[in-house]
């Protein structure tokens, strides 16, 4: 069994460790290694179109994650006070939320939003005054946020949950029995114990919606997110400079599931 696992583990990081070495490569093969040069990340860094993808993959990465932060507590904690057949329901609509693949999310939310914007576009232009052009909701950066909270919303739900489940009751009863109100105890008691599961929300939200390609290659519209201009580039052939690309996103992604994982167990040894 030893061996099984270490070869499934080999099979599982070669590949992603060949990606890291030919992101060093002199060369401009990435599958001939013609010495060790970081030229690739500079000129990944100076290249207006990767930055301008950077830019929308962190703009809409991190005000989705923070939606999914705020919305996710709230649910979590909602959900906490609701027992019997009604929270069976809902636990099992979160669970199928991250179940259910990718791509039929990325598929049913194009649905959704084009519906939305068949009924709006026209109700906006019916009531807009004459003679001035009225705005049109389209695919972009709203749609691309949207979806994405949608699906990193349950994370956190699920992140969040499991830190109050934890809790002692005894802390929220006896703040109630010292006349705080229920707003005083969340903020004063509830907040700081479940804050670092928030923040481990928050991050692996961040990392799922900077990663995404499936669902922003449906509901982009006219932008263009890092994974997207990564899979649009390879299909002219891979280059030293897509494996820069794969390799810093690879250290960020890999950083902040630490982080989160840090938070996570230091979230668990105050439990205690």
């Amino acid at each position: 069994m030893r061996i099984y696992a270490f070869c499934v583990y080999l099979f599982l990081y070669i590949p992603i460790g060949v990606i890291a070495l030919f992101s060093f490569n002199a060369g401009r093969h990435a599958s001939q290694f013609q010495g060790f040069s970081t030229k690739w990340y500079g000129k990944a860094l100076s290249n207006p179109f990767v930055m301008d993808a950077l830019e929308t993959s962190l703009t809409v990465a991190l005000v989705s994650a923070t939606f999914a932060a705020v919305f996710g507590t709230m649910a979590a904690v909602g959900l906490q006070g609701i027992r019997g057949p009604v929270r069976t329901t809902f636990d099992g609509l979160i669970y199928v939320a991250i179940m259910i693949p990718g791509i039929v999310i990325g598929i049913a939310t194009l649905i959704a939003l084009v519906s939305v914007f068949n009924f709006v576009n026209p109700a906006i232009a019916a009531i807009w005054p004459e003679g001035v052009k009225p705005p049109k909701l389209n695919m972009g950066i709203g749609s691309l946020i949207a979806a994405h909270t949608m699906f990193t919303m349950a994370l956190v739900v699920i992140i969040v949950r499991a830190r109050l489940s934890g809790m002692d009751r005894a802390l929220t009863e006896a703040s109630s029995d010292l006349y705080a109100t229920p707003l005083g105890t969340f903020r004063q008691v509830t907040l700081p114990l479940i804050f670092p599961a928030i923040l481990a929300g928050f991050l692996l939200s961040f990392t799922f919606s900077f990663d995404d390609f499936i669902i922003a290659f449906f509901v982009a519209g006219s932008e263009t997110t890092l994974p997207i201009y990564v899979f649009s580039s390879i299909r002219r052939g891979v280059t030293p400079e897509i494996n820069a690309i794969g390799t810093t996103v690879l250290a960020a992604s890999l950083i902040i599931l630490i982080m989160t994982q840090i938070l996570l167990q230091r979230g668990e040894k105050k439990k205690k």
